[in-house]
């Protein structure tokens, strides 16, 4: 049974930038049009071989496939997850292993969220700042200004946070201070959106696109405030077996649940968070982050058991929820924030047609008859917000919920969403100008709109970045060669010989570092934030380089010479060994950034023509046939017509490639029109089999919890979210 994860379409989750402060869409663009390369008419001629060696054999086995280029990778990230007590060690494994999936080359990381010019009426730092879950999209203490908020005043809230922040006491004194400074406060917020949620059950989903909407009408065991500190919610107080293998939590006595009138429903108990479970088991959407964590959650997601009750998730009583761990888990704690750990309402689930059990879900499914999760009216609402207001591609508004156990403590009381389907760029600036949305981040053409009438100047700002990673998938077993849900949309031009021959290169680790190291990533951001600030959202590994850093010193063997790395130690200056230690020259690390404390972002540590050239070498002697401007490879990248601004970025991208190759490997692109077709290009694929490219730039991952093996997993054997990107599985 495979398990699916959430992952980030790069249109929506750019809407918010600026720790969600700038709505709008990331479209930046230039004047200049696409120019999309016409798919030849004429066969490539067929490639001659060298003298070296015979030819390479194509892969056909999605296991030889995987094991060819991810065979390293996954050998030291089980050797990671062995190590439950060394938690130190566990990192060092971690970011040893990551070395070994940047060094494939199956991905090329290129940007973060953030990292660019925004204007907003939001007060930095009034939502959570956590880097994983799901908490950082909950809207409903933000503080709000009338108007926009200064660069002055900015810095100023900004110092205060760093110097109070875990005390309690952040959002209060931003809320005085905006007021002492003459600003009005508001109780709405209200922000762009670019992709409508596929469903309204927040157990069945893996998408960013879903889980940002509905995280705001249901509260779970615990919450990040926004000074990030774990807060609790529906749990009142939890507590930890000394052996770290059972977690029991009080659940909060008086919560309710509602229907979208905002009618009693039930009240709030542990059952519900059992039920939950289950139903996030039996659609088996996030079902990875708890399988082989939760006792027996692997035996019952492999058919196994079939009695939940087996299942180490139990309610105690109306009001104590127990949890049992297969081993300690030190990072359980931080996935409390995300989909798995919502509560779900039986009798409303049931009363709208939902089942219980694999197999009686399935079947209930396959009947057509259930309604639970198919729009705003069929969920049971537990949170701040209820939906009062829902029309597709156009407007989603969310209500202070009044029968909420916290609604005296929100500042927010209606949160509007306005679609915006981006292909006008400078939309969202002019709504935020004209006070529609409360900000936007400054893509090229809006921030030129801003400079001319003078709000640049006045209000701009650059906006943090976070943990979020978006980059280029390369398709080593391509399949698809239309959309896979209407094939007669977004076909292929390639000819049959083109196909195999770049299945056949992109099964080679040195053509994809030829590619890896031939784009211009500062050039390919610009597209989307301006020249100006494009460097800042450049990201060179998939895992942030300070995502963890090691609370003890440890030693671990690099290429069999122990290396003993000092408590303190981030991340990113392991993996960065790593590759040195490998001769593979990618730079994932720089420690001169963030006044000495070190990045892995900020820079382009990837792009570099001469590698590109030498990679290139190495692949030609590998295939063993001639790879040059005469006897070139087609590969094809999709991208969206209708925004200018991506179509600008997939021109800089196949612009960058054919000169650093000096026309070896030829960028064909293939124009998707509208923002829908890119996403089922893609994004909405469900296997390898169904993805139509040769490389694709609109997926990205946020991390789930506190371990770098959120990141790390997705590309596991078979179950890794975004494992079907690359083609298999």
């Amino acid at each position: 049974m495979k398990s699916a994860k959430k992952m980030l379409a790069l249109v929506l989750v750019l809407m918010m930038t600026a720790s969600l402060f700038a709505c709008g869409k990331k479209d930046p663009a230039s004047d200049t049009t696409p120019t999309p390369t016409a798919n030849p008419t004429d066969e490539t001629p067929t490639p001659t071989p060298t003298e070296e060696k015979k030819p390479a054999v194509l892969l056909t086995d999605e296991d030889a496939i995987y094991d060819a280029a991810l065979g390293e990778f996954a050998k030291y990230l089980e050797e990671a997850q062995k190590e439950v007590d060394n938690i130190s060690l566990r990192y060092a494994l971690e970011a040893i292993a990551e070395a070994k999936l940047l060094e494939s080359g199956v991905y090329i990381p290129a940007s973060s969220q953030g990292g660019m010019y925004a204007i907003g009426r939001v007060a930095p730092y009034t939502a959570s700042p956590c880097l994983w879950g799901t908490d950082t999209y909950r809207f409903h203490n933000v503080v709000v200004a009338s108007d926009p908020i200064t660069p002055e005043d900015r810095t100023a809230l900004k110092v205060k946070y760093n110097e109070i922040k875990g005390t309690g006491t952040y959002e209060e004194f931003a809320k005085n201070y905006l007021t002492e400074k003459g600003y009005t406060l508001k109780d709405t917020y209200t922000i762009g959106y670019s992709t409508d949620p596929a469903t309204w059950d927040i157990l069945d989903t893996y998408l960013a696109a879903d889980a940002e909407a509905i995280v705001n009408v249901y509260d779970g065991l615990i919450e990040y405030d926004n000074e990030n500190v774990m807060k609790p919610a529906l749990a009142e107080s939890w507590t930890i077996s000394d052996d770290g293998l059972t977690y029991t939590f009080k659940i909060r006595q008086g919560a309710t649940w509602v229907d979208s009138q905002g009618r009693y429903v039930g009240d709030v108990t542990a059952k519900d968070f059992v039920t939950g479970m289950q139903h996030c088991l039996d659609c088996d959407a996030t079902s990875y982050l708890v399988s082989g964590v939760i006792e027996g959650a692997e035996e019952y997601l492999l058919g196994d058991i079939t009695d939940f009750a087996q299942v180490g998730v139990k309610a105690l009583d109306d009001y104590t929820l127990e949890y049992k761990l297969v081993a300690a888990t030190p990072y359980f704690m931080t996935m409390m924030g995300y989909n798995p750990f919502a509560p779900l309402n039986e009798q409303y689930f049931k009363s709208k047609g939902g089942a219980l059990g694999y197999d009686a879900w399935a079947e209930a499914k396959e009947s057509g008859k259930v309604t639970y999760g198919t729009d705003r009216d069929n969920i049971a609402y537990c949170g701040p917000y209820l939906v009062t207001n829902y029309t597709e591609k156009n407007k989603i508004v969310f209500s202070a919920n009044p029968s909420y156990w916290n609604k005296d403590n929100i500042n927010i009381k209606t949160i509007t969403w306005l679609y915006n389907d981006g292909e006008d760029a400078t939309k969202a600036y002019k709504d935020m100008k004209e006070g529609v949305i409360d900000g936007c981040g400054l893509n090229a053409e809006a921030v030129v709109l801003a400079k001319n009438d003078g709000w640049f100047d006045k209000y701009h700002y650059v906006s943090a970045t976070d943990a979020t990673s978006y980059g280029s998938f390369l398709n080593l077993n391509r399949q698809g060669y239309a959309l896979f849900n209407d094939p007669t949309q977004v076909v292929s031009g390639l000819t049959d010989e083109q196909k195999d021959l770049a299945n056949l290169a992109l099964q080679n680790v040195h053509f994809r570092r030829a590619i890896a190291f031939s784009y211009d990533r500062i050039a390919y951001n610009a597209q989307t934030t301006g020249d100006e600030v494009a460097a800042l959202s450049v990201i060179n590994s998939y895992t942030p380089g300070n995502f963890v850093a090691l609370s003890e010193d440890v030693t671990v063997k690099i290429n069999g010479t122990d290396t003993t790395f000092k408590a303190g130690t981030y991340y990113g200056v392991i993996m960065q060994a790593q590759l040195d230690a490998d001769g593979v020259p990618m730079k994932v690390w720089d420690q001169t950034k963030e006044d000495g404390a070190g990045s892995s972002a900020g820079f382009d540590g990837w792009y570099n023509p001469a590698n590109a050239k030498a990679e290139l070498a190495k692949a030609i002697e590998d295939l063993g046939f001639v790879i040059d401007k005469n006897n070139p490879v087609h590969i094809e990248l999709s991208y969206p017509s209708s925004v200018s601004a991506y179509a600008n970025r997939a021109n800089a991208m196949k612009k960058a490639v054919e000169e650093s190759t000096d026309g070896a490997i030829i960028i064909d692109l293939l124009d998707c029109e509208s923002l829908r077709n890119w996403y089922y290009d893609g994004y909405y694929c469900q296997t390898g089999a169904q993805c139509n490219y040769n490389i694709y730039d609109c997926s990205g991952w946020g991390p789930d919890y506190g371990d770098p093996q959120t990141y790390l997993n997705t590309f596991q054997k078979e179950i890794g979210d975004m494992i079907h990107c690359l083609g298999i599985y």
